[in-house]
């Protein structure tokens, strides 16, 4: 089987300059350029939206995973008074007697503990995670019965 490599040799001019032979054989043609911009740039175009929304959904997860904490403390105190605390709308989270959730098991990067709230009664709960404009400014919330709603879409 032949090889189809070709080997490409410079022919030295009667002149002797070599570099100014070089220079007209090498490199790349600004149409060659300017297509390899076009394609990053489209690339781009489409890379930061997606990048933005999983940063996003990345934030939307703490959110989560602090009100499952709460979630989870609701529960203990259902099982031990049969009951849920009562709470009016908007009452900060930390402020509830008997939770068990303290600051430190609400501070994240993008939250804090003053943004969580609950609105509470003896058979339901409505457990609100203030977006601070963090989630593209929709609050993000939790009921008795684990439906998330709110946060980006």
């Amino acid at each position: 089987m032949a090889s189809s490599y070709k080997i490409r040799s410079i022919k030295i001019p009667k002149g002797g300059n070599v570099m100014k032979t070089l220079r007209n054989e090498s490199g790349f043609t600004l149409v060659e350029l300017m297509i390899v911009i076009v394609i990053v740039g489209i690339l781009a175009a489409v890379a930061v939206p997606i990048y933005q929304s999983n940063i996003s959904k990345a934030k939307m997860t703490e959110c989560d995973a602090a009100l499952g904490t709460i979630r989870t403390g609701l529960r203990v105190y259902y099982a031990a008074n049969s009951v849920y605390p009562t709470a009016a709308a908007g009452t900060a989270v930390t402020a509830v007697s008997g939770l068990g959730v303290s600051t430190t098991d609400l501070a994240g990067k993008y939250f804090t503990a003053s943004l969580y709230t609950i609105e509470s009664a003896d058979t339901f709960y409505t457990l609100t995670c203030d977006s601070d404009g963090i989630l593209g400014g929709t609050d993000r919330t939790l009921n008795e019965l684990g439906v998330f709603t709110g946060g980006p879409s």
